[in-house]
């Protein structure tokens, strides 16, 4: 436990104490509300220490266990549907989306409404999370995934209006957020380590960005869509 939480101090402590310290001694600038300042150094450090605890001790484990007994359904169609279902639900509640959707909702003065951004988001992620999993079942290389969606990714920036462009790309860097990436990662990671022959380290990673790339390519599909 103690060593956990000095990791947490050791990742937290630098930035916050040397951005503090810039202030002070380069930028001349004095420290507003210090009481403030320590109270919320000391609520974050615990935040993330107990976050990187849970994390852990249940998001992991049980995205493991989850997809290391999907092949107990002995059906590949419905394994790739059950990771759809999981990464699409597991992208709701990112907090990164949420903020991001609000800010598109107000810029483009209600055009882009919150939630259709958040369902977009989330539909292209559990493509990109089923077509991982369809990659570790049918053991394709990472390259014939990868490729085709990287020409579709550049054949849709040029057709999509260019206002929906840099929203795409920021709603898939939004996904890789605390709460999508250790569940999804970790399905995928289990469901390689069952598989016979499958290598986890080859086809177990890999799946975050087959995610971010479903996310852009359906935003900019919507995009196109909505022009038109």
């Amino acid at each position: 436990m103690f060593k956990d939480l000095f990791g947490a101090f050791k990742s937290l402590s630098p930035i916050i104490f040397g951005l503090l310290l810039f202030q002070l001694i380069i930028l001349k600038s004095p420290l507003q509300k210090p009481y403030s300042f320590f109270g919320g150094y000391f609520l974050s450090l615990a935040g993330l220490f107990f976050f990187l605890k849970g994390i852990s001790l249940c998001l992991i484990p049980m995205g493991e266990s989850v997809g290391s007994n999907l092949t107990v359904l002995d059906n590949k169609l419905l394994i790739i549907v059950i990771g759809f279902l999981i990464g699409y639900l597991s992208t709701l509640p990112e907090p990164a989306l949420q903020a991001l959707a609000m800010e598109a909702e107000e810029l483009t003065i209600g055009a882009l409404p919150r939630n259709v951004l958040i369902q977009v988001v989330a539909i292209g992620f559990g493509v990109g999370m089923s077509l991982g999993i369809m990659k570790i079942l049918f053991q394709i290389s990472t390259a014939k995934v990868v490729i085709p969606l990287l020409v579709a990714v550049i054949i849709l920036t040029h057709f999509a209006p260019e206002g929906i462009v840099g929203i795409a790309f920021d709603s898939a860097s939004a996904t890789t957020g605390p709460v999508n990436i250790p569940i999804n990662m970790a399905i995928a990671i289990g469901l390689s380590k069952i598989i016979a022959s499958s290598d986890p380290l080859l086809n177990g990673f890999g799946l975050v960005g087959l995610t971010s790339l479903g996310t852009v390519i359906s935003v900019l599909l919507f995009g196109i869509l909505v022009r038109i």
